[in-house]
């Protein structure tokens, strides 16, 4: 069950695990991104709220390098990341889990997950980490052998989780997790997520749900036209009534 009760986030830390300065992105002549900043300290779920087309995910390519940003900055713990080069982001230490899964049904559900460990060279550790993540998700482990592309939505969407966190992450980015999933695996899936998170995993969440996004979450930011026109601590934003109004259906 998902707690209420989380409006009381870490202790910011003297150095983010991600800070974006004045982010703007463009695509052709559409200004996507306009001027976002934001920071995520270790620990924490932070959600991006807001309607589509917002930018939502556009901040989240931008972060990972898979899209090129026109300019600002993107730190991890400090490190400026460079633009565009997402192995590099991955060497840094961001997972991130893209809107559609991103997983390769051509091959194993083991396979899969190896390939989220596949900059990394400490052996004893992968295979600790691939238990638990078949601890975390059983049936991953039932289903090892078996086609990705074979697997249930559900099972897929837990499969990408698990290939993120197969990276040891510093921060693992998810974009829109409960997408075409039902209701029952959608809040078995934010338990799992409350847990990692539980267990240091830090966490910034894109989700159309935004009243569960807001559950699980200590902070968050609300985006509308490729601006943040709001931020405040979770719980704060699940009573604030244009929030509401707006992005919760009330």
């Amino acid at each position: 069950m998902l707690r209420n009760d989380r409006e009381a986030h870490p202790v910011p830390a003297v150095q983010p695990v991600l800070e974006a300065k004045d982010v703007h992105v463009h695509y052709g002549g559409i200004h996507a991104l306009q001027g976002i900043s934001l920071q995520i300290q270790p620990g924490e779920i932070v959600t991006l709220i807001g309607p589509n087309g917002s930018g939502k995910s556009t901040l989240l390519r931008a972060i990972s390098g898979t899209i090129r940003p026109s300019a600002g900055e993107v730190r991890i713990r400090g490190t400026l990341l460079p633009f565009g080069d997402p192995q590099r982001a991955v060497k840094s230490g961001v997972a991130h889990v893209p809107e559609g899964r991103g997983i390769f049904g051509n091959l194993t559900v083991a396979e899969n997950l190896g390939l989220g460990a596949y900059l990394r060279h400490d052996r004893p550790r992968i295979a600790k980490d691939l238990e638990h993540v078949y601890e975390l998700f059983p049936i991953l482990k039932e289903r090892a052998s078996q086609s990705a592309g074979t697997l249930s939505g559900g099972e897929q969407q837990m499969l990408a989780i698990g290939r993120g966190l197969m990276m040891r992450p510093r921060i693992l980015l998810l974009d829109e997790p409960s997408l075409g999933l039902a209701p029952l695996l959608v809040r078995k899936i934010f338990e799992i997520l409350e847990k990692i998170n539980e267990e240091g995993c830090t966490i910034l969440l894109v989700e159309q749900n935004a009243h569960l996004a807001l559950r699980l979450a200590h902070r968050g930011y609300v985006l509308e036209t490729g601006r943040i026109i709001l931020t405040d601590k979770a719980n704060a934003l699940l009573h604030n009534e244009a929030v509401r109004k707006a992005y919760l259906g009330e």
